[in-house]
């Protein structure tokens, strides 16, 4: 049996990463790379040494294609699984999915059409603790949860000049990093409705004023249906005493379960579930999540599946994304 065909549009330290992990699974053949630096697309093709070096997208698609794996600069993002979706190739996009809930819609509503699957890089999602943590949350196990405390600060910041532009990047340290804790905080607790996002956006330690710079610092009031509250902060470049901060926090009347990074690291993660003043670590590292949510497509895609509704939820996202930026 034959497997999909797949191609790869950006084959930055991302894009090899999730190669990498596409390609260990053996659900799929990659046959073809794309990307503006010759020796990015000569690296990645280490992983896959019979894939086609192409020029770009157009060149990826002539090659019948059954997916696209799309790591490129996020004003790419929407325009590119659109025009991979309307040749009725699957997609799967780093985040995010759009720059603007809108684009985002144009996307969903292409895969829809096309009843093609469609899948965004929230690799948060497929960490072990945050797995357990999502399982003590809509279990009940928590009692009614009420608030969710979720903060992602980077000490450093972007080394791509388009992330610092808001045109390309539709936003900041929110864009970047906040996605990936407004996801988290509507993934584990059903996607329910928003009810209120109150925000405020700094830049250099300033309130961040007109649409010519994007923000370094951000603090979000969300309130949920079902009366949950949910506290988001994120940052580049912060004084953090450390290279990042990162926890996703959900307390209930019965009891609270955390997950949240070890020492500074980006990628050591360690997840507890409280009770009074008790504690129980319920997930701790090693655990080489980072591509997971790429295998997970992959095999997702040689399996058949196609359009899934619960693509809806990347539009339920940018909307909070959009509210956060106040637009």
């Amino acid at each position: 049996m034959s497997r999909p065909r797949v191609g790869f549009l950006g084959t930055g330290w991302i894009g090899r990463h999730r190669m990498e992990a596409i390609v260990e699974t053996g659900a799929v053949e990659v046959v073809g790379i794309a990307d503006p630096s010759l020796e990015m697309a000569e690296e990645a093709r280490k992983l896959a040494p019979d894939a086609a070096l192409v020029e770009d997208i157009e060149g990826l698609l002539d090659l019948s294609l059954d997916g696209l794996v799309i790591a490129t600069p996020s004003a790419l993002h929407a325009e590119q699984s659109i025009q991979a979706l309307e040749r009725g190739v699957a997609v799967f996009c780093q985040k995010p999915l759009g720059r603007t809930a809108a684009e985002a819609r144009a996307v969903v509503d292409a895969a829809r059409a096309a009843d093609r699957l469609l899948a965004v890089d929230f690799c948060y999602r497929h960490q072990r603790g945050t797995e357990r943590v999502a399982e003590l949350v809509r279990s009940g196990a928590l009692g009614r949860v009420f608030a969710a405390d979720l903060v992602f600060h980077n000490a450093y910041g972007p080394d791509k000049p388009w992330f610092y532009d808001p045109a390309l990047s539709g936003g900041g340290c929110v864009m970047d990093l906040g996605v990936h804790l407004v996801d988290l905080a509507l993934w584990m607790s059903g996607f329910p409705e928003v009810v209120e996002v109150r925000s405020q956006l700094f830049a250099g330690g300033e309130p961040l004023t007109g649409t010519d710079r994007v923000e370094d610092y951000a603090v979000a009031q969300i309130a949920l249906a079902g009366g949950i509250s949910v506290r988001l902060t994120c940052s580049w470049r912060l004084h953090a005493g450390q290279d990042a901060v990162i926890a996703a926090e959900f307390y209930g009347t019965l009891g609270g379960a955390a997950q949240r990074n070890v020492g500074g690291s980006f990628y050591d993660f360690e997840a507890q579930r409280f009770a009074g003043t008790a504690r129980e670590t319920i997930a701790s590292p090693p655990d080489a999540w980072g591509g997971r949510a790429a295998a997970d497509w992959a095999r997702r895609l040689a399996a058949g599946e196609r359009f899934d509704a619960q693509a809806e939820g990347l539009v339920r996202v940018a909307e909070v994304i959009d509210r956060i930026y106040g637009r």
